[in-house]
């Protein structure tokens, strides 16, 4: 029988079977990005869309709020990927092929429409292997029941490839090729380079492991939750995750576990070689670029075919210590979902946050065109500054006073370290002053410098978020964050778009070229004590030519939404 959406009091009992309850005074809990009622949770998982609902699965710990082997698929849907109700956990160990932990893994939709998932098991043996679960009643648009193949696994390392049995993880949504083959990716590394491994199937179920990676790179260690991808050359719309052809681009995204950071390459899918080849000028990991220049791991994307885009998740991680997680009772949220598609250069993607979270707006406010002089600040007033969505916009007319780039700084996140909003420069740093104390005494800092090349006609653009002075509370991680933005600024406006929800800030310049998420646990600026400015810090006149702010209303996600119906 087909089970749609659950009842509250159903809800109900599945917290209380799988020991959640709701937390009291949590100023750290996010109000409109996902993440479970309590315990841990990382990876997002399998990401689709299926007869008009959005379904996210995710690795969570249904015992407690850190990481352990009892990881489960968690499950819930949406019909807008901003409110969302939650299900019974998809898929758990019960097979012999994942006994010991179901681990990441992706959705692929079949021609005929049918979803079929891919995850790695740990088996009795504590090897990682490949195993496959469907749906149970296909005529069920949320999807609740699922069922795993007897013939698990279906992939696993032999003896012969010099695989590591725990260096076999996380296979990426399947594509079809043009031979009627279907193919799909693991993440691994032999030695110390880290490697995509390529499988052939023409059933899903008999799978062949290729002679040779998609691709690897030495000195790269294990590549974790790997993604492979289309992309236009011609537009922001998405692509079906098998579509080749002229005016198509692919890109290789890889989760290294030794730096906890995603990479991704952008390159050509040569489909007679079966191989991937990054673009001229990105074939060695120190030029590969990031989804995000902050805390953003694990990331996977879907085609979102109702709408025609690519829409990425990534999972954000706390910077505070297990000890603090167990005491609240969570750790981990996924970052807003955001549309994503190849610039016009064809050299990097662009990320925008998707459309439906501006349904959450309210209480716009605008504040005229100005110009910032050097050292002053200017306090946006009429929105809830702990949950807030802010667009600035700066104009730099004249930049012969700008600072020279020192040619041996190379490491944007050093620069910001060493220059963080306190420096005065010449253009910089101006930007925003995000969950602020009245007095200052905590602030989180994003904004931009601009540098000068020794060629006079060339420009550097940084950008940075500073968590310094985010907070007088001493035991959690404070690192600074910045990356280059490519963007001309004598050419085109400096734009800064911030998304502020108590714990986490989510910043995109210059129209999404890059993006930094952080974790930031304020003391003072919590709730109604929060504020937030705009500032210019450098010692010559910036103007903005645009701020809009908007206050954000708190998003149904799991058990909020269901309780309000109870």
């Amino acid at each position: 029988m087909a089970r749609h959406s659950p009842s509250s009091l159903l809800t109900w009992l599945l917290f209380l079977l799988h020991g959640q309850f709701p937390p009291a005074n949590q100023p750290y809990r996010t109000s409109y990005h996902f993440q479970p009622l309590q315990n841990w949770m990382n990876d997002p998982n399998g990401p689709m869309i299926y007869k008009g609902i959005y379904h996210l699965f995710y690795q969570y710990n249904p015992y407690g709020a850190v990481w352990s082997a009892n990881i489960v698929w968690a499950h819930s849907t949406s019909t807008d990927l901003i409110n969302w109700i939650p299900h019974s956990h998809a898929i758990y160990p019960s097979q012999p092929s994942d006994i010991n932990g179901c681990w990441s893994g992706s959705a692929t939709i079949l021609p005929g429409g049918e979803p079929l998932i891919l995850y790695t098991g740990i088996n009795q043996k504590n090897q990682e292997v490949q195993n496959l679960a469907m749906p149970k009643n296909l005529s069920d648009p949320y999807l609740v029941e699922w069922t795993k193949s007897a013939k698990n696994p279906l992939m696993a390392p032999d003896n012969t490839d010099n695989i590591n049995a725990s260096s076999f993880r996380d296979p990426t949504t399947a594509w079809l090729g043009p031979d009627g083959k279907w193919r799909v990716i693991i993440g691994s590394e032999i030695g110390s380079s880290g490697m995509a491994v390529l499988y052939w199937s023409k059933d899903f179920i008999q799978w062949t492991k290729a002679q040779h990676s998609l691709h690897s790179a030495e000195d790269t260690g294990m590549w974790e939750c790997p993604d492979f991808y289309p992309v236009s050359g011609t537009g922001a719309d998405g692509l079906d995750t098998s579509t080749i052809g002229p005016g198509v681009k692919h890109v290789l995204k890889v989760s290294l576990f030794d730096t906890k950071h995603d990479h991704y390459i952008v390159g050509t899918y040569d489909i007679v070689k079966d191989v991937f080849i990054p673009d001229k000028g990105s074939e060695e990991y120190k030029s590969w670029l990031r989804y995000d220049y902050g805390k953003y791991y694990a990331s996977k994307t879907f085609f979102d075919g109702a709408k025609n885009r690519r829409v990425l998740w990534a999972w954000i991680n706390e910077s505070t210590d297990a000890t603090i997680d167990v005491k609240k009772g969570w750790s981990g949220i996924q970052g807003i979902p955001r549309q994503i598609w190849l610039d016009r250069s064809g050299k990097q993607l662009v990320q925008w946050p998707v459309e439906e979270i501006e349904k959450l707006r309210m209480n716009q406010v605008d504040l005229p065109g100005r110009l910032l002089k050097g050292g002053s600040m200017v306090e946006v007033s009429g929105v809830t500054a702990a949950q807030a969505d802010v667009e600035i916009e700066f104009e730099i007319p004249e930049l012969e006073k700008a600072d020279f780039l020192d040619p041996n700084w190379s490491d944007p996140q050093a620069i910001c370290r060493q220059k963080g909003a306190p420096v005065r420069g010449g253009f910089g740093p101006f930007g925003l002053l995000v969950l602020a104390s009245k007095d200052l005494q905590e602030h989180t800092s994003v904004f931009f410098r601009v540098f000068r090349h020794h060629d006079k006609n060339k420009f550097a653009v940084l950008m940075c978020s500073d968590q310094s002075r985010s907070s007088l509370l001493l035991d959690y991680d404070k690192t600074t964050f910045g990356a280059f933005v490519d963007v001309d600024p004598t050419r085109e406006k400096l734009s800064l778009r911030s998304l502020i929800d108590h714990s986490i800030v989510e910043s995109f310049g210059a129209g999404g070229k890059a993006c930094i998420s952080a974790r930031v646990y304020p003391s003072l600026a919590v709730d109604g004590n929060a504020h937030l400015y705009a500032f210019n810090n450098g010692t010559q006149s910036v103007r903005v030519s645009k701020l809009r702010a908007w206050s954000m209303k708190k998003a149904q996600i799991n058990y909020a939404n269901e309780r309000a119906n109870y």
